[in-house]
């Protein structure tokens, strides 16, 4: 049931980020759904804890999580090249390089990789920092 479930939460997860509170909801009444089966927790049981147990994080968090985790693989090498190419660094960049941001290893989207999807979502995640601390690396 897990990995059933955690495969189909986790498919095109950069598609999934920005969309409505109402489409999230519908998936986290799966994902709560799965770990009550997974489990034995009753239908009127805090799924909070439950979740927590099963070292789950919420659909939202899920997520944002793979995207940073995404950009980190494209920065330490470990992502293929077609993903990689879309994590450009601010440092990186030749008119950049003076910015502030340039030291906090932020990123940039390039004008060639606007079509490649997530690109933009993840440079969003990547440079918001809010939910992992002030560095990702």
């Amino acid at each position: 049931m897990h990995a059933f479930v955690s495969i189909r939460l986790d498919y095109c997860n950069s598609l999934l980020y920005g969309v409505s509170d109402e489409l999230l909801q519908k998936l986290q009444i799966i994902q709560n759904a799965a770990a009550r089966v997974v489990t034995g927790a009753r239908k009127f049981d805090h799924i909070t804890p439950v979740l927590h147990e099963l070292h789950w994080l919420p659909v939202r968090q899920r997520i944002t999580f793979k995207l940073a985790m995404t950009v980190y693989k494209c920065l330490a090498g470990l992502a293929p090249a077609y993903l990689a190419d879309g994590c450009v660094l601010v440092s990186s960049v030749a008119n950049r390089r003076h910015l502030r941001s340039a030291e906090a290893r932020k990123l940039c989207v390039a004008r060639r990789t606007r079509t490649v999807l997530g690109a933009v979502s993840s440079a969003v995640v990547w440079n918001s920092n809010r939910v992992y601390g002030d560095s990702f690396i």
